[in-house]
C-alpha cells in the first residue's frame, strides 16, 4: 500500500472518455470532509523508443527519482535550519513557482514543454533533469559549505567574547587605564581567579613570588564563575609567577594590552558578523528559488516515470489518462480500497512488453529474470502508481 505521506500519481490505459473516468472517479472518492483531493494528470504522449530502452529506463529511473528526491529534501532541511525550524516562516518559503506545493499539483498540472519538449527522446529528457538537478545539487553544497564556514568563524569569535572570564576576550573588559605600559621593568599581569578561591589569592597574592608590587592587585570584571585581577610585577619574575599561579590554580591570561590588537578584534568580530548575515540572506534566497525548481524537475520525473512504466504495463498506443491523488491521512485505507475497486478490471490486463521481451528470451529464462529483476520486483497494483513524498512536513 502506498504511503498516507505522499501525494500519489496514477496512471491507466485511456480506453475511452478520460473526463467521464475523472467524473466517476471524483464521485468515488468524494461524499465526505475527509475525501482525497484528486486531480486530472495529464500525460504527454512522449516518444516510446525500444522496448529494451523502455527496460533500461526503468531500471535506472529508481535510482534517479532517490537522488531527486534527497536533494529537495536537503534543500528543506537547509530553509528549515535558516529559519529556527520555525514552521509559520517555512510555509512561506516552500512554495513552487509562488504557491503551495498542493496548489502546483492539485491545480491544472501540466508537463513543461516549453522547456522539457516531448519531441526529445525519453533518455535524452532524462539526462536534462539529470544535469539540471545535479546542478543545482552542487550549487545548494557550495553555498551551503561556504555559509557554514562563515558560522563557524562567527561561533568561534563569539565564543570568545561570551565565556567565562578564564576563556574569553578580554578585548571589551579591560580599559588602558588598568595597565601599566612602556615600562622597563614592570608589567601588568591578568589573572583570572575561581570565585571560591578569590580570599585566597587576596591573602597570598603578594607572597607568591618576590618583587611583586604589594596592593597592587585590582579587580577588573567578574562573572559567575571567575573573577578576574590585574597585578603589577617586576618583569624578571614573569615566568616564576606564572608558575606560581597554576600551583594555586588560578589562570593566567596570555593578553598585552594593545589599542591595535583590540581594534583588531572587534574589526574581525564585525566582520564575521556582517559576513555571516549577508551569507544566510543568500542561502536563504537560493533555497527558496532552487527548493521551487528542484520540486518541479522532481515531479516531472516522476510523470517520465509514469509513462514509462505505463508503456512496459499496458503497450501501445502510448495513450494514458493519469490522476493525482492527495490522501487524507485519516482514510487513506479507504481511498486506496476505492482506487483498487474503480480499477480491477486491470488486473485483466497482461503485460505485453514483458510478455515479449519474455518470448524473446525464452532460450535462457533464467538470465532474463536475473536482467529485468528489478522491474519485476516492484510493487505492483493493477493502476501504475508513484509517490511524491510530502518532504516538507
Amino acid at each position: 500500500m502506498p504511503s498516507d505521506q505522499s501525494t500519489w500519481l496514477l496512471a491507466i490505459p485511456q480506453d475511452g472518455d478520460a473526463d467521464g473516468a475523472f467524473q466517476e472517479l471524483h464521485t468515488k472518492l468524494g461524499g465526505s470532509k475527509n475525501s482525497a483531493n484528486l486531480s486530472p494528470l495529464v500525460i504527454p504522449s512522449f516518444k516510446t523508443g525500444t522496448l529494451e530502452s523502455l527496460i533500461n529506463l526503468s531500471e535506472d529511473l529508481p535510482k534517479q527519482d532517490a537522488f531527486f528526491t534527497a536533494t529537495v529534501a536537503k534543500i528543506v532541511d537547509t530553509l528549515r535550519n535558516l529559519l529556527n525550524n520555525d514552521a509559520s516562516k517555512l510555509s512561506q518559503h516552500i512554495l513552487v513557482n509562488e504557491q503551495p506545493v498542493d496548489e502546483y499539483l492539485l491545480r491544472d498540472w501540466r508537463w513543461n514543454e516549453s522547456r522539457y519538449g516531448i519531441q526529445r527522446g525519453l533518455r535524452e529528457m532524462l539526462d536534462v533533469l539529470i544535469k539540471e538537478m545535479t546542478s543545482i545539487d552542487n550549487v545548494m553544497k557550495n553555498k551551503l559549505n561556504s555559509y557554514n564556514l562563515a558560522k563557524g568563524a562567527l561561533v568561534q569569535l563569539q565564543r570568545k567574547k561570551t565565556g567565562n572570564l578564564s576563556v574569553r576576550s578580554l578585548a571589551d573588559v579591560v580599559k588602558p587605564e588598568q595597565f601599566i605600559q612602556e615600562s622597563e621593568y614592570l608589567e601588568t599581569i591578568l589573572v583570572a581567579v575561581p570565585k571560591n578561591l578569590v580570599k585566597d589569592w587576596n591573602s597570598k597574592y603578594e607572597r607568591l613570588t618576590n618583587m611583586i608590587v604589594p596592593r597592587s592587585s585590582t579587580l577588573v570584571a567578574s562573572d559567575d564563575d571567575y573573577a578576574l585581577f590585574s597585578v603589577v610585577v617586576f618583569r624578571r619574575v614573569h615566568d616564576e609567577f606564572v608558575q606560581k599561579c597554576r600551583e594555586n590554580k588560578y589562570i593566567v591570561r596570555d593578553f598585552t594590552y594593545s589599542e591595535e590588537l583590540l581594534d583588531q578584534q572587534r574589526e574581525e568580530l564585525a566582520t564575521a558578523d556582517t559576513t555571516e548575515k549577508e551569507l544566510w540572506t543568500e542561502l536563504l534566497r537560493l533555497s527558496r528559488t532552487n527548493f521551487s525548481e528542484a520540486f518541479q524537475i522532481l515531479v516531472h520525473l516522476k510523470v517520465l516515470h509514469v509513462f514509462v512504466e505505463s508503456v512496459l504495463r499496458y503497450g501501445l498506443p502510448a495513450n494514458y489518462a493519469g490522476f493525482i491523488v492527495k490522501p487524507d491521512s485519516k482514510t487513506t485505507k479507504k481511498t486506496f480500497e476505492t482506487l483498487q475497486k474503480q480499477f480491477v478490471y486491470l488486473a485483466k490486463r497482461a503485460n505485453p512488453s514483458a510478455s515479449t521481451a519474455s518470448k524473446s528470451k525464452s532460450s535462457n529464462p533464467e538470465e532474463f529474470l536475473g536482467e529485468y529483476q528489478s522491474v519485476l520486483e516492484q510493487e505492483y497494483f493493477d493502476f501504475v502508481l508513484f509517490e511524491v513524498p510530502w518532504i516538507i512536513l
